[in-house]
């Protein structure tokens, strides 16, 4: 690949991630270890993590953060597995007014790494369906239902801010009646759902 094709290719592909791309992503490119070295000496990239790097002048999206742990949480073929929840995706949802310290990212149970687990990071070792996640800011979070969920049985926010980020939800739609009819069937969903319903504040 010519050296101006494979500059618009890596634009093309970076500009689907906010600016961001791998290392393996520049390498199928003709990147080589060498030229990816240039590339940061020179300012063109910015070396945002081990194998992340950024475009220099590519305008930052909202949240560069989310962009590049997701990306750290790309398996042996390079694809990110990871998906933001927790207190993360309840913030991301904008239904509490909490501001976690730590990055919340679920990580299929058979996710692993070779390298040391950011500090940044509180990784929940757990399998999302598709039908349980969605898209903000680019990349993909819990849905709001799968947050809640997630989050009560922690004890890390009130019930009764839950329950009211549950009746917003549900006024808004992002929790559908749908969902809570699947959730309902699950064993133990059902319980906290229960507790959700009940006297809302």
């Amino acid at each position: 690949m010519r050296p101006s094709e494979a500059e618009r290719a890596l634009f093309e592909m970076a500009e689907q991630q906010g600016g961001y791309f791998t290392a393996k992503q520049a390498a199928q490119l003709g990147y080589t270890a060498s030229k990816r070295n240039y590339h940061v000496e020179s300012g063109n990239w910015i070396r945002e993590h081990r194998g992340i790097f950024r475009l220099g002048l590519f305008p930052p999206p909202e949240r560069p953060d989310l962009l590049k742990w997701w990306l750290w949480s790309r398996g042996r073929d390079d694809q990110p597995r990871g998906v933001f929840s927790h207190l993360t995706a309840l913030s991301l949802h904008e239904l509490t007014d909490v501001n976690p310290a730590r990055i919340d990212l679920a990580v299929p149970t058979t996710f692993r790494k070779g390298t040391p687990i950011p500090a940044v990071l509180s990784l929940h070792f757990e399998d999302v369906p598709d039908r349980e996640r969605e898209t903000i800011h680019g990349v993909p979070v819990t849905k709001a239902l799968r947050t809640i969920l997630d989050v009560w049985p922690t004890g890390a926010v009130p019930q009764t801010e839950l329950k009211r980020a549950f009746l917003e939800s549900r006024r808004s739609g992002k929790i559908t009646t749908s969902e809570l009819t699947k959730a309902r069937k699950e064993p133990q969903v059902a319980p906290i759902l229960i507790e959700l319903e009940r006297s809302n504040p």
